[in-house]
């Protein structure tokens, strides 16, 4: 072999050997990069996991802890459940029976605070109101408020007005109409003689104006449900996840 095709040979090894270098060194690139998504990946995944478990764990709604507290219904048609002796914090719940806002509250938040009560941390005092203006839907809450201020009993009181909540008729049509009304009486156990003809005759419709008006205009009342801890309105990102509305209440409580 000349001496040319011996430098030709060897220039072509070379280039072949470079290229052979060029090819491994593109391939682990090709699996850093692999990794550092695969890695990216994982924990993008990770944190979205941990994001919805987050949410979900936050907006769960508790379960019930055991015997309620006792629950007195006032003369002004307000009830407090709260065990004896506690006084503190106080948690003032303004709702309506026909706001659609005020069911959602009672189905993710109400056992909370129901089991807040129950565990002495603290006083929690309902404020059944008439807030709307327009029909069908004043008439539908007046009917409904004026009917649960015929319940006496602390304990029926409570179902009462959880069922309320839970049979809440639609905003635009006409409802709680008074059969109805004395039925969820005796599904929430109300056996007192004169619950019928209280909500028949309607004689709490004045009552439950007045005091809508009188609360109303006092705590500067524009939208149901308004809850107050100690006279200070949560906020809704709190009022509807029921992690961080006990975390709220407890601290307040110490």
């Amino acid at each position: 072999m000349s001496k040319a095709q011996r430098t030709k040979t060897a220039s072509k090894s070379a280039r072949e050997k470079i290229r052979e270098q060029q090819a491994q060194a593109r391939a682990r690139d090709k699996r850093k990069r692999l990794v550092t998504y695969v890695t990216a990946g994982t924990v993008a995944v990770a944190a979205l996991g941990l994001g919805v478990w987050y949410g979900i764990s936050n907006s769960r709604s508790e379960e019930a802890m055991g015997d309620l507290a006792p629950v007195t219904v006032q003369a002004d048609g307000t009830a407090v459940m709260a065990k004896a002796g506690v006084t503190k914090p106080v948690v003032d719940i303004y709702e309506d029976f026909q706001c659609p806002a005020c069911k959602e509250l009672e189905r993710v938040s109400g056992q909370t605070f129901k089991n807040l009560a129950a565990e002495g941390l603290a006083k929690i005092v309902y404020h059944p109101i008439t807030i709307f203006s327009q029909e069908p839907t004043k008439s539908n809450s007046v009917r409904a408020g004026s009917a649960a201020r015929c319940v006496a009993d602390g304990k029926q009181w409570l179902t009462f007005h959880d069922l309320l909540f839970k049979n809440q008729p639609s905003e635009t049509v006409e409802g709680f109409k008074t059969d109805q009304l004395i039925q969820l009486g005796k599904e929430a156990g109300v056996t007192a003689p004169g619950f019928e003809q209280c909500v028949t005759s309607g004689k709490n419709t004045e009552a439950q104006l007045s005091y809508s008006k009188k609360i109303s205009d006092a705590q500067k009342l524009t939208h149901t449900p308004t809850v107050k801890l100690n006279g200070t309105e949560i906020d809704n990102s709190q009022l509807f996840s029921p992690r961080q509305l006990r975390d709220a209440i407890t601290k307040a409580a110490k």
